[in-house]
């Protein structure tokens, strides 16, 4: 129990330290197409049709978009696009979730405004999977 402790504050240390991933532009946008084709393919309709959540995709070991900006009270949800990997996602002052796995979903509702960092557990520090929400009155 100490080793997983330890792991969540060193986690909670990063979370405060770094930015997240941003890949050339171009790369980086192709990218988060692929993972919008592929939640398409999956739920039949894009993303943006989802009601009461914003959706961020989990697509090859990166979040799509990296950064997005909400207001207090909404519900983020993650969805895992990969077809063989799990993710988990980290947020301040909040345990890691359990991992998702291909087709899952993760959800966080925001309710205090600032800048939360976010970053996916088993894939933060050898890929660095990290996100942003900026979240506004």
């Amino acid at each position: 129990m100490p080793r997983l402790s330890a792991t969540i504050l060193s986690c909670a240390a990063v979370l405060c330290m770094i930015s997240p991933a941003v890949a050339d532009d171009a790369e980086q946008a192709k990218l988060c197409a692929e993972a919008e084709a592929r939640y398409v393919d999956l739920f039949g309709h894009p993303s943006s049709e989802e009601e009461g959540v914003t959706v961020v995709t989990m697509y090859k070991y990166s979040f799509c978009p990296a950064s997005i900006t909400v207001p207090v009270g909404t519900t983020v949800r993650w969805v895992n696009v990969d077809k063989r990997t799990s993710h988990s996602v980290i947020v301040p002052d909040k345990p890691e979730s359990d991992r998702a796995f291909p087709e899952e979903i993760i959800e966080f509702t925001f309710l205090t405004t600032g800048d939360q960092r976010y970053l996916c557990g088993p894939h933060w520090e050898t890929r660095n999977m990290i996100g942003m929400v900026k979240v506004e009155p």
